[in-house]
This record gives C-alpha cells, sequence and structure tokens, in this order.
C-alpha cells in the first residue's frame, strides 16, 4: 500500500481532494479523520499540514503528496517535483512601504519579515546580501511594517489587496511562481506502479483542463485552410458529411484563445461550431 499525503484544510485541501475523487480515488473523509484508506487501488490517503507535507515526503516517510511549490521549497529538504496541478496559483514577492524606495537588490542591513524564512535567505544570498535580517513570522506578515518590527515583507501574493491594505507595493519581479504540485522523494519514487498510474490519471484531468474539443462543418475545398486554423494534437479528424460538398471536422483546441479561433472559423464560413469540455486524456 502506498501513501499520498493531501493538505487538511484550506482551499489547497479542497482543491486536491476534487481533482484525486475525479481521477476515481476514494479519499474524502467524514470529519477530522487522519487518513482514508482506498482498498480497490491499495492507496492511504493521509491528511497533514500542507507545510509539513514535503518534510514527509522527502524522508520517504510518505510516498508522494500535494502541497504548494512556495512550501516544499521553503522546506529544508525540498522535495522532487513530479507534477504541476494548475490550480492555488500565486507569485511569491518582496514588498515594502509605498513611500519607500526600496529593491529586492537594496535590502543590506534591513529586516524582512516572512513565513518563508529558507526562500528568503537563499534569495538573498543570490543577491549577494548577506547582512539583512530575516524576521519568522507564522502569519500576518503584512502588518509588521506598520508595527514597526520589519522594513520589508517577503511572501506569496495572489490579488495584492492585503498589501495595497497596509500600505504596501510590490518590488521587483517574482522570485517564484508557486502553484499546488505533487511531489516525491526523488524521480525514482514515481517508477512504483500505483505511483505512476495515479499520476498518469491526475495529469490526463490536469492537461485536460487546458483543452475543449471544437467540433464544425466545412467546405471541402477548404478543408485544408480550416485544418490549418485548428490542427489539434497530431491532425484534426475529416470526415465526409452527406452533402458531397462538405466535412466535418473536429480537433483539441487550447482553451486560453478559443473565442478567437470560434469567430474566425464563423467569418470563414463554418457551420455547427461546437465547444466541448473535456474530462481527461493523454497526450
Amino acid at each position: 500500500m502506498i501513501r499520498i499525503a493531501i493538505p487538511n484544510k484550506g482551499a489547497l485541501s479542497e482543491d486536491a481532494v476534487a481533482l484525486i475523487k475525479e481521477a476515481g480515488y476514494r479519499c474524502g473523509r467524514t470529519g477530522r479523520e487522519l487518513s482514508a484508506v482506498d482498498t480497490a487501488h491499495d492507496i492511504e490517503f493521509i491528511y497533514l499540514r500542507p507545510r509539513d507535507i514535503a518534510v514527509y515526503v522527502s524522508q520517504g516517510i510518505i510516498d508522494i503528496g500535494v502541497t504548494g511549490r512556495d512550501l516544499n521549497l521553503d522546506a529544508a529538504e525540498p522535495a522532487f517535483e513530479a507534477l504541476a496541478l494548475g490550480f492555488g496559483r500565486s507569485s511569491f514577492r518582496y514588498a515594502v512601504p509605498n513611500e519607500s524606495d526600496l529593491t529586492p537588490d537594496t535590502l543590506h542591513g534591513k529586516r524582512i519579515a516572512c513565513s518563508y524564512g529558507n526562500i528568503v535567505r537563499r534569495d538573498l544570498e543570490g543577491r549577494g546580501i548577506r547582512d539583512a535580517k530575516v524576521v519568522p513570522l507564522d502569519g500576518a506578515v503584512e502588518i509588521s511594517v506598520s508595527l514597526g518590527i520589519a522594513d520589508a515583507i517577503a511572501d506569496v501574493v495572489e490579488s495584492g489587496q492585503t498589501l495595497r491594505d497596509a500600505g504596501l507595493k510590490t518590488v521587483g519581479d517574482a522570485v517564484m511562481e508557486s502553484e499546488a504540485v505533487v511531489v516525491a522523494k526523488s524521480e525514482a519514487a514515481l517508477s512504483l506502479p500505483s505511483v505512476a498510474v495515479f499520476l498518469r490519471r491526475i495529469g490526463g484531468i490536469v492537461r485536460a483542463r487546458e483543452y475543449a474539443m471544437i467540433e464544425y462543418d466545412a467546405p471541402k475545398t477548404r478543408q485544408d485552410e480550416f485544418a490549418a486554423l485548428t490542427p489539434g494534437i497530431g491532425g484534426p479528424t475529416v470526415s465526409q458529411l452527406i452533402n458531397p460538398e462538405w466535412v466535418a471536422i473536429k480537433a483539441m483546441l487550447k482553451k486560453k484563445g478559443a473565442n478567437d479561433v470560434i469567430d474566425r472559423l464563423h467569418e470563414m464560413g463554418a457551420k455547427g461550431i461546437v465547444l466541448s469540455e473535456i474530462k481527461t486524456c493523454r497526450l
């Protein structure tokens, strides 16, 4: 039986559980149980604090786990990132008071409040800054500047509204882009059959969320022109209609920009254009 760690609370937990259930696994719990066993797949799902998951996985106690990239990289020994899941996205940024002219490269001798000390220390070292003081906090770092215990902060940023409310602004480029990820002790750990199947199932759903299936009818004399606009993965499916002058074309299409493609197909004379969701896929 393999062990898979899931965040025990918050949006990260909710999205992870929904994804795993969609892949056909039983990982739900009725209360605050610490684990759930899927006997059909010989898997024990263990609910842990998101920050602790990388620790258990990197030490080989848990086979794989779902956590945030930021939390994994902040661990003393980060685990191997096996798969990005596309949700829980945020940026790790430095922020300073609105009136300040500090930047990430001018933090020499400054106090930086954060909940991600290892990420910040590594980044500062990479910038050649060795005299800054990292002020460790367990949360609500935005208020630390106004309370006088820090000159700047470093934290994950989603909309940035909390920073603005605290009179702060982000400076410099993002230190890193974060999202939910599957981590393992090493790349070799992914060869376990149950782990490999789990990753294929989850990966198929994650990739499918980026695509849709487009179907439409087009004049046969221009089918190559239409096919070039919707090439699909290895080429579109083209089928002859009863009307000898028309063909049906079907292909996978990236969701991003799909409406522009639909508009172009319509302008070119396509009929019966339909865009459908894809639940899972293998590319």
